[in-house]
């Protein structure tokens, strides 16, 4: 018969607290959303307040205490009166204007769509209510590029008319809301959607060829193959040159043209820029939040605590913590990209040719941090150097040991590729494997597939295409 007994054991374990979790999980937030962050913070902790431009910069203490020679100067002695104190706040001097506040939404543009831009068309032509209708749902079905991806069938069992329309009907409303601007939206393929615009070509001539190549011989237009075309149409090849730069200036994303398409932007961490004796590296300040505890509302705290605050002190210890991360988090980029930027001071000056190889382990050990520290922190981190912004991880990669025993980074090979390729003939381009001989003869034994998967990461065609072009 089994017996139930209970038993001791020590034994030793790491565990993380739940707010050094979130502490790593912010380290390896991009700037933009960790700055989204303290935001959110600011709104929701009422003891952080955005620091104005010019004022002192706090600094906790390890216990997450401040020092007095650092807070700000609004503070006043013991003893001063709460109203005095309140009325010391920086927004109390603050003037606005009379009538009615205007909020940041009114101040804010309306984004044109193109869905608005063909309503606004649709709406001042005489149609019936059922055509209108058709019209409208073919717009609500045009992605962001202007193209009807959804099948007609589809279209037809999503609309809630009685009766049913008819292919025909929806064929009408289709070749109505492709007469829009801009042309060529509405399209069911680049085919057509480049000939919706053909006539815009002012040459009738070079309109008709431009049309019949788009309708019957868009593969050899693809290929760029004019003596084919020249043979097909039976026309000159300067005749058929002007109508394929005729078709090139057409628009094969008529959607792009209306509305405000979202660009993202990249903001660098740390920006390096060249000293007298070395390479300076500083935080970029604008990634930096600008936060701050507010010293009136934390000492009217002290004042007045009692017991049942418990939410109040966990805000303020909460604030303390913000602030506290805000600093390590900064600090520890700063050390690590200045350790970088010490490992490739040759890149810098001679560039890509000159990367040398790097793992994150010995940036680790360079400034006393855990490797996956040092991972998080290259994590969607950016550097601006005067050959570009780069990721932090760009500069992190496994040595290519060349014939020599000299250890060579992938990025100097990509670079030695692109140079190749820069300087064969262009009657006669060089394919991966002569590369790969090329490569092999100054000393570097890199595989012909390994050629390849470098010459696309840089966006080079292959061998044919490079003839067909040159040709």
């Amino acid at each position: 018969m089994n017996s139930m007994h209970l038993s001791a054991d020590i034994r030793q374990g790491q565990t993380l607290s739940p707010r050094l979790q979130h502490a790593v999980q912010l380290l390896q937030m991009s700037s933009l959303d960790f700055a989204a962050m303290v935001r959110s913070k600011m709104d929701e902790n009422p003891f952080l307040e955005e620091e104005e431009e010019g004022a002192t910069v706090e600094s906790a203490d390890a216990d997450g205490s401040f020092d007095a020679r650092d807070s700000d100067a609004r503070i006043e002695p013991p003893g001063v009166d709460d109203r005095d104190l309140w009325l010391a706040d920086g927004y109390a001097g603050k003037s606005y204007t009379e009538g009615e506040a205007i909020s940041a939404l009114d101040l804010t543009a309306c984004p044109t769509t193109l869905a608005m831009h063909l309503r606004i068309q649709l709406n001042v032509l005489p149609l019936s209510q059922r055509d209108s209708d058709l019209a409208q749902s073919i717009i609500e079905s045009l992605d962001d590029d202007g193209y009807l991806r959804t099948s007609c069938s589809e279209l037809m069992e999503s609309l809630p008319l009685s009766p049913a329309p008819t292919p025909q009907e929806l064929n009408i409303a289709l070749r109505l809301v492709q007469s829009f601007d801009p042309a060529g939206v509405g399209a069911r393929s680049v085919g057509e959607c480049l000939k919706l615009q053909c006539p815009n070509i002012d040459n009738a001539q070079i309109r008709e060829i431009a049309e019949s190549i788009i309708v019957n011989h868009l593969d050899a237009l693809a290929a760029r193959d004019v003596s084919r075309l020249g043979k097909l149409l039976q026309q000159p090849a300067a005749v058929i040159e002007t109508a394929i730069e005729a078709i090139r200036r057409l628009n094969p994303r008529p959607g792009w043209q209306v509305g405000c398409s979202r660009v993202d932007y990249i903001v660098p961490d740390v920006i390096v820029r060249r000293g007298q004796d070395q390479w300076e590296v500083r935080l970029n300040p604008a990634v930096i939040p600008r936060v701050r505890i507010n010293k009136v509302y934390e000492e009217l705290f002290r004042r007045n605590l009692r017991k049942g605050h418990s939410r109040l002190v966990e805000d303020l210890h909460d604030a303390r913590w913000t602030l506290r991360n805000v600093a390590q988090r900064f600090s520890t980029i700063l050390d690590v990209a200045e350790a970088i930027v010490r490992k490739q001071s040759l890149f810098l000056e001679f560039g890509a040719m000159a990367m040398k190889p790097l793992l994150l382990r010995e940036i680790a050990s360079e400034i006393g941090v855990h490797e996956s520290t040092v991972s998080r922190v290259t994590n969607n981190k950016y550097m601006a150097t005067p050959l570009g912004v780069f990721e932090l991880k760009h500069f992190f990669s496994r040595s290519v040991v060349s014939a020599s025993g000299a250890a060579c980074s992938p990025t100097a090979i990509r670079e030695l590729i692109s140079d190749i390729i820069a300087g064969e003939s262009p009657q006669q381009p060089l394919s991966d494997g002569k590369i790969t001989s090329q490569l092999a003869s100054q000393g570097l034994r890199v595989a012909r597939r390994t050629v390849t998967k470098y010459r696309q990461l840089l966006q080079i065609e292959p061998v044919e295409k490079r003839r067909r072009h040159a040709q």
